[in-house]
């Protein structure tokens, strides 16, 4: 599997429910949330943007996509988390299994981020990020084309320990809904 397929498999609505540990809080937090994924056009301002800030050539970009999420948390029930960001995949030219991410917001810390991505042979899409204050590892996969699997870790900038760590299922909406 490539990141345009990938991408693919990925786009839609998804109800997701995410169990998270807070190490550094010894809290454990479940949050329900709707994501939004959908495909932009490769000449998306949004998307030549983000590659132009990055000093990316906008015509190695594959496949950009925008994700919106809202979500309640029963850590603070009263705030509901919402956002959205712009995502260009930028495969590397030996090998298409693998690349760099850039992402307008990050998930570990809300700045522009840019990960290194790898796809496994049996489809699983992994994602490093480092950021100012912490490194987040991402792993995600396909258990059907309706159900997708996430399993995240924030870990300290040194990566010598890690703050949270979370499982994701999410369910594609068929409805539209």
């Amino acid at each position: 599997m490539d990141i345009t397929k990938f991408v693919e498999l990925s786009l839609g609505r998804w109800r997701s429910q995410r169990s998270a540990h807070h190490l550094a809080f010894a809290h454990f937090e479940q949050v329900i949330s709707t994501i939004d994924i959908v495909a932009l056009d490769p000449n998306d301002p949004d998307a030549i943007a983000l590659c132009k800030s990055n000093n990316i050539d906008p015509a190695t970009a594959v496949a950009p996509f925008r994700m919106s999420w809202e979500g309640e948390s029963d850590w603070d029930e009263n705030e509901a988390s919402q956002g959205t960001t712009v995502l260009v995949p930028i495969p590397d030219a030996d090998n298409p299994a693998q690349g760099k991410l850039l992402r307008d917001r990050g998930y570990a810390e809300t700045i522009p981020s840019i990960g290194q991505y790898c796809i496994s042979e049996n489809g699983t899409f992994t994602l490093s990020t480092e950021y100012d204050r912490a490194t987040a590892e991402e792993k995600i996969w396909f258990a059907t084309p309706n159900l997708r699997l996430r399993v995240s870790l924030i870990k300290t900038s040194a990566g010598s320990g890690v703050v949270t760590a979370s499982f994701s299922s999410e369910i594609r909406s068929l409805s539209g809904q």
